[in-house]
């Protein structure tokens, strides 16, 4: 009796009954709903950065290719840390290590929107002056007959001065830094996370617990989308300047949004999110250990103080054993012929989804002339819902017909081809370039040109000597766009701001007979109704194409850990992840970058005349560029696909091979991620024999 009194006291000493309870009951909860919060900021800053990568472009006048870095930065910073994290993290105390990351995050998200806070006022044009509040009708390029050039041009002293000041155009690299922090924040946030989750949740719960932590991050996205259009509308100096003196408007392709506002909200949540963390504790008592005699609890702390002694005093020899582990565990998964090909197949399949989400938002508003605050509106309209339903159906028709591993792969051949042949489908919704005098057609208007490099004046602006590198475009009744006034051979203006008018345009005149009208107004010329039909058909195209893309995610997965060795599955699951950080995640968007630039007609060019982002873009060109990448990566994934069920029906001909799952096995295969970090993980011989079967 006394010796049970003993162990009563001696355990209420090491876990106070006020702190164990707290700890059971509460400390699970407050772990889970801050997750829940870190996991919503954590998706919040990813679309905050796709959907503000043509705004960044614009605002520090760089191309594709660089905005394409920045934003693989996050990629990058990931790396960089991946290892230690995943290695040394589930043996500190995780919960701070995930506030540590929360707060990085945070403080990356801060540091991208800093250079706005120092770089000057937004020019959109040669012609605005560092207070945009000064009157700039005057301004304006317009044809003065006989006037000298030079007057049109900027002196050679006022282009050395702005060359020296142009040598902080690099400000752009703070945006690829506070990315690649953000990268390093969000590492932990994961594999510590739902490795926390498995160890101490109920028992057959963890998925379910998962599940609603996947479901909660969602709002990030919405909010992220949401947030995204408004500040799209804003204009970037908001609350510096007289929005009323600007003269652009969202639908322009000067404007620059408020940008900045959604990294600083991101920024700021995410450090929020980061403040319960350092308030928990680093284990809790599972429920179940709780019901246990007071003995078997002294046993377990016994057994436990002298593993402690044990892996201290080997330490050394630990360590040699685990390298080595690893390189055969390593070599094992390498030599799988399946797993391979699986690791090229989801790599090529990754690589298409990375560059297509990247530059999506840029291409719906080049091609479709949407702004950037109603591409955000669409896309996240489209892409959530699609998604979530796509993902969702992907793993319960896997469970559902108990799909054998050959099963899973042709259901995953199956989706892809389906996407692939959806994504064809919107070749044919490519919009021609928009009729641009100078650009696609003479400044005449009246015949198309070739190449947009060099095109002659015409002699309805010959002697106006226009400088051909402004861009103010002005539109004409006829549709055509011009760069600017002085190209449209305009020699006077009535209006002020956005509704100016420019009259007695030469270049107007001679567009048609039946063209009484030679005045042009401010701004480019919209699309025309047939393009906008095409839009509304290309937005349902790609909800088909991304619900069926999503459909075989899940499937694909799984594919990739149930081809090794149970006791490799977290290092197949692992080196997969890290395969598709390095070799998609940072080449994708800087490759998909390269070739969109190839297809820009009108560069913007900086004082020392170098250019920076691309105005205007060949439709056309840039369609076909962008889908046809897309379509090719896709393509050659589909190829591997059909080796891999081939291979498959070699090696598991006369297997039987089921995936039949219940109980512990959903839970694990719900934990894909916690498989992926958590390398204690030991299946049990049940599952072991499954996973073979």
């Amino acid at each position: 009796m006394m010796d049970s009194n003993q162990q009563l006291k001696k355990t209420a000493e090491v876990t106070p009954p006020k702190e164990r309870e707290t700890k059971c009951c509460n400390g699970f909860k407050m772990f889970l709903v801050a997750l829940s919060f870190s996991f919503m900021c954590k998706a919040l800053g990813g679309v905050v950065m796709k959907s503000s990568i043509t705004q960044i472009e614009r605002r520090f006048d760089i191309s594709s290719s660089i905005s394409g870095l920045i934003d693989g930065g996050f990629e990058i910073g990931n790396l960089l840390v991946i290892v230690f994290v995943s290695y040394f993290g589930s043996k500190l105390h995780r919960p701070k290590i995930i506030g540590i990351g929360c707060f990085i995050m945070g403080t990356g998200s801060i540091l991208t929107a800093l250079p706005h806070f120092f770089m000057g006022y937004y020019r959109y044009s040669k012609e605005t002056h560092i207070n945009p509040s000064e009157n700039l009708t005057s301004s304006f390029p317009t044809c003065l007959l006989g006037q000298n050039l030079l007057l049109n041009r900027t002196s050679p002293e006022i282009v050395e001065k702005g060359c020296e000041k142009e040598s902080g155009s690099y400000i752009w690299l703070y945006v690829l830094l506070g990315n690649m922090l953000r990268g390093i924040g969000e590492t932990p946030i994961v594999p510590l996370g739902i490795s926390y989750i498995d160890d101490f949740a109920e028992e057959g719960h963890s998925s379910f617990y998962l599940g609603t932590l996947h479901a909660i991050s969602m709002i990030g996205p919405i909010i992220g989308f949401i947030q995204g259009s408004v500040f799209a509308k804003m204009y970037v100096d908001i609350g510096y300047v007289d929005l009323s003196d600007i003269r652009i408007t969202p639908k322009d392709s000067r404007w620059v949004g408020a940008w900045w506002l959604g990294f600083l909200v991101a920024g700021i949540l995410s450090i929020m999110s980061s403040i319960p963390f350092f308030f928990l504790p680093r284990d809790l008592n599972k429920p179940q250990q709780e019901k246990k005699n007071l003995t078997s609890l002294h046993l377990l702390k016994t057994n436990e103080e002298r593993s402690q002694m044990t892996n201290v005093t080997n330490h050394g020899q630990s360590l040699s054993g685990n390298i080595t582990g690893f390189f055969q565990s390593l070599k094992s998964i390498l030599t799988n012929p399946l797993y391979v090909i699986l690791q090229f197949l989801t790599l090529l399949l990754a690589s298409s989804h990375i560059g297509a989400i990247t530059y999506v938002f840029k291409y719906v508003e080049q091609q479709y002339g949407q702004s950037a605050s109603e591409a955000n509106i669409w896309l996240g309209t489209i892409t959530l819902p699609t998604v979530a339903t796509g993902i969702f159906v992907g793993g319960y028709i896997t469970k559902k017909f108990k799909l054998t591993l050959l099963g899973i792969a042709k259901l995953s051949f199956c989706t892809s081809l389906l996407s692939f042949l959806f994504q064809l489908l919107t070749f044919a919704l490519i919009c021609e370039s928009k009729p641009v005098a100078g650009l696609t057609l003479t400044y005449d208007g009246n015949n198309p040109v070739t190449s947009p490099i060099n095109v002659p004046l015409s002699y309805c602006n010959s002697n106006c000597n226009c400088d051909e590198n402004d861009w103010e475009p002005v539109c004409g009744d006829s549709g055509i766009t011009y760069m600017s006034p002085c190209l449209a051979g305009c020699k006077s203006s009535s209006g002020s701001k956005k509704s100016m008018v420019f009259h007695n345009c030469s270049c107007v005149e001679v567009t048609g007979v039946q063209n009484k009208n030679n005045s042009v107004n401010l701004g480019e010329c919209p699309r025309d109704s047939q393009c906008r039909k095409k839009f509304y058909i290309y937005a349902l195209v790609q909800v088909l194409n991304y619900f069926f893309s999503s459909l075989g995610s899940i499937p694909t997965i799984m594919l990739v850990f149930k081809n090794v060795q149970p006791e490799l599955k977290s290092l197949a699951v692992g080196f997969h992840s890290l395969t598709i950080r390095a070799l998609g995640g940072i080449p994708a968007p800087i490759y998909f970058g390269a070739l969109i630039d190839r297809a820009c007609m009108k560069w913007s060019t900086s004082s020392c005349g170098k250019p920076g982002f691309c105005r205007m873009y060949n439709s056309t060109l840039y369609g076909n560029t962008f889908l046809s990448l897309i379509e090719s990566l896709k393509f050659a994934s589909l190829t591997l696909h059909a080796v891999l069920i081939i291979t498959m029906k070699k090696i598991y001909q006369g297997k039987d091979t089921k995936a039949s799952e219940n109980g512990r096995k959903d839970t694990n295969e719900a934990n894909l991620e916690s498989l992926n970090n958590d390398g204690y993980f030991v299946p049990s011989a049940r599952e072991d024999n499954e996973t073979h079967m």
